[in-house]
C-alpha cells in the first residue's frame, strides 16, 4: 500500500472519532478531516436513552471530548453537513452544503438511523430516540407527561421504559417477543428482566404489535394494539430498530447490504473502510457477515480499521460485547448465542439477584451473561475467546 496522506472519515460520532485518535496514537501525521451530519461536537449515544433522558446529566456530559482533546486531534472537523453521495473509485465525498471531498483513505463512520413507523409520522408526542435532539424532545414531553407507552422490546425500549418508570410516570412497554430482549438474551435472562420491569411498576404487552395511533388533532391521545388492546397515552416512544446509513451510498460502487459490506480486514473496496454500526464484515472466527451496534463495537473496531490504514491491519476478530443498565441492574452480555443454545447458570443465583449464565452450543461456550457480577462475567468470558478468534469456515449469510 502507498502512504497515506490524507484521510477523510464520514461520521463524526464513537466509530468516527475513535478511528481519528488511533491514527494519531499509531503515529499518523498526515491530514485528518472528519465530516458529520450533526452540528454537536462528538458524544455518546449510551447515556441518552438514560442519564440524559432521566435528567441526571446535563446533555454535554455525554461529550466524548473537551474541545482541548478535540483541538490537539490536530483535525479539521466539518459538523453540520451530512455526507449525500459517494463515487468509490474516485474517493471522493459530495456533502448537503457542497462540497466535495477526497482523501487517500476514505473511512465509513455514518452509523445508523433509527426506524420509524408510517403512523407516527407527524404525529407530536411521538418519539424514537436516537440522537441528542430526540432525547431532548423526548424529555421535554416526558415532564409534562403522566401515561408513557414505549413500542418496542430490544434493548432501547427496554432502557427508555425503565428511565420513564424511574422518572415517575406510568410506563407500558410493549412489544412482538414474549419478553423484553428475548432475542438478546435467550428465554432465562429475558424472564428475570420481565420480572425486574414488573416489581417496578412497567405494564409489559408480550407477543404484539402497534395497530393504530389514536391522536386529537396531530397529538397523540393512546393506541391499539394488534390484540385489540386500548391504551391511553400522552407520549408514545418508538424502539423498532435501526436502518444502517447507507442512502447516501447508492449507486456509489460498493457492496451495501445491511450495511457496507467489508472483508475480514474492514475493507469495502480500496482504499475505503467501513466502522462501527454501518459496517458488516466478514467475521473470520464466525466463518460469517456480522454487524453489530454497540458503542464497544465502534471502539474496537476503530482500532482496527486504523491499523489496516497504516499497513499493519490484521483481521477483526473480536469477542462481540455490550451492557445494559435497567433500573438497579447492569446486564453485560459477551459473544452471540444461537436461538438453540442450551441456557446454564454457572455462577450465583438468580433468587439472590446476582448471576452468571452461559450459553453452550454444539461448538462448544458461544456467549455468557453477567446480571450485576461483572467480574465474574469477564472470567467466564475466557471460554468464549477460542470460539471467537479461531478462524472457521464460511457460512452462507
Amino acid at each position: 500500500m502507498s502512504p497515506v496522506r490524507s484521510v477523510l472519515i464520514a461520521g463524526a460520532s464513537a466509530g468516527g472519532l475513535a478511528t481519528a485518535e488511533a491514527l494519531r496514537r499509531k503515529g499518523y501525521t498526515g491530514t485528518l478531516t472528519l465530516l458529520g451530519a450533526e452540528r454537536e461536537p462528538p458524544y455518546d449515544r449510551p447515556p441518552l436513552s438514560k442519564q440524559v433522558l432521566s435528567g441526571a446529566w446535563e446533555p454535554h456530559r455525554a461529550r466524548l471530548r473537551s474541545p482541548e482533546a478535540l483541538a490537539a486531534l490536530d483535525a479539521e472537523f466539518l459538523l453540520g453537513d451530512p455526507a449525500v453521495g459517494f463515487h468509490a473509485h474516485r474517493r471522493e465525498v459530495t456533502t448537503a452544503a457542497g462540497r466535495t471531498l477526497t482523501a487517500d483513505a476514505i473511512v465509513i463512520a455514518t452509523g445508523v438511523t433509527a426506524r420509524t413507523l408510517p403512523a407516527q409520522r407527524g404525529v407530536r408526542g411521538s418519539h424514537v430516540v436516537r440522537n441528542l435532539d430526540d432525547t431532548l424532545a423526548l424529555r421535554s414531553d416526558l415532564l409534562s407527561a403522566r401515561r408513557v407507552a414505549v413500542i418496542g422490546d430490544g434493548v432501547l425500549g427496554a432502557e427508555a421504559a425503565a428511565t420513564a418508570r424511574q422518572m415517575g410516570l406510568e410506563v407500558t412497554l410493549i412489544g412482538p417477543q414474549p419478553a423484553p430482549m428475548t432475542e438478546q438474551l435467550g428465554p432465562l435472562v429475558a424472564g428475570h428482566l420481565t420480572g425486574l420491569h414488573l416489581r417496578n411498576g412497567v405494564v409489559w404487552h408480550g407477543g404484539v404489535l402497534l395497530d393504530r395511533l389514536h391522536t386529537h388533532g396531530d397529538r397523540v391521545t393512546g393506541l391499539r394494539l394488534s390484540d385489540g388492546t386500548e391504551l391511553e397515552a400522552d407520549v408514545v416512544v418508538t424502539a423498532v430498530g435501526c436502518v444502517p446509513a447507507t442512502g447516501w451510498l447508492e449507486n456509489s460502487g460498493l457492496n451495501l447490504d445491511d450495511g457496507v459490506v467489508c472483508d475480514a480486514y474492514c475493507r469495502a473496496a480500496p482504499g475505503i473502510w467501513a466502522v462501527g454500526d454501518v459496517a458488516r464484515w466478514q467475521h473470520e472466527g464466525l466463518g460469517r457477515l456480522v454487524r453489530l451496534e454497540n458503542r464497544t463495537n465502534a471502539s474496537e473496531q476503530a482500532l482496527a480499521v486504523a491499523s489496516d490504514i497504516l499497513g499493519d491491519g490484521r483481521p477483526y476478530l473480536p469477542v462481540p460485547y455490550f451492557w445494559t443498565d435497567q433500573f438497579d441492574a447492569r446486564l453485560q452480555i459477551y459473544g452471540i448465542a444461537s436461538p438453540d443454545a442450551r441456557a446454564e447458570i454457572v455462577e450465583g443465583d438468580p433468587s439472590d439477584g446476582r448471576f452468571v449464565v452461559r450459553f453452550e452450543g454444539p461448538l462448544g461456550p458461544e456467549s455468557v451473561i453477567g446480571w450485576k457480577m461483572p467480574k465474574q462475567a469477564r472470567l467466564q468470558r475466557a471460554s468464549l475467546v477460542d470460539r471467537y478468534t479461531r478462524p472457521q469456515q464460511p457460512v452462507a449469510s
